[in-house]
């Protein structure tokens, strides 16, 4: 795939996703006054966090571009591939499942199908620019750990 359908598939997904959790915030159908529900976003909220302390320098882009410095494998990145898209879509999914509606799991799935388009691009430009990618692909799950 060419660098530029990569970088228009990578903003189209970003959009994707923003406009899922801002249409799930319009539809009251982001947050929930179930503990449950509160437990899973605040854990999540800290793995985004954790996530982005350990990236360090590496700076986010809308569109997916590897950033210099090598391959990030530290931290909730020994576990999971993309713990900052598994964080988005635990608190998003948290979210639908406590509000549930069919309205708020289509928004749910708008906010998946972002970050599944994310993923495959950063994943296709990453394998280019650290060959060791797919060695550290084979030992760690996408984004949830020991399951996928």
């Amino acid at each position: 795939m060419k660098k530029t359908m990569i970088d228009i598939l990578s903003a189209v997904g970003l959009l994707s996703m923003v406009a899922g959790i801002l249409l799930l915030l319009w539809n009251d159908g982001l947050l929930s006054l179930s503990p449950i529900v509160i437990v899973v976003q605040v854990l999540a909220f800290f793995l985004m966090i954790w996530a982005r302390a350990t990236f360090g320098r590496h700076s986010f882009h809308a569109t997916a571009s590897p950033t210099e410095g090598g391959l990030v494998t530290a931290g909730p990145y020994r576990y999971v591939r993309h713990p900052i898209y598994a964080a988005v879509l635990f608190i998003t999914w948290a979210g639908v499942l406590g509000n549930l509606s069919v309205l708020n799991v289509a928004f749910g799935l708008l906010t998946l199908a972002g970050s599944f388009a994310r993923i495959g691009c950063e994943e296709t430009l990453v394998r280019v620019r650290y060959p060791e990618y797919d060695e550290y692909a084979k030992k760690t799950r996408r984004l949830i750990p020991f399951v996928f």
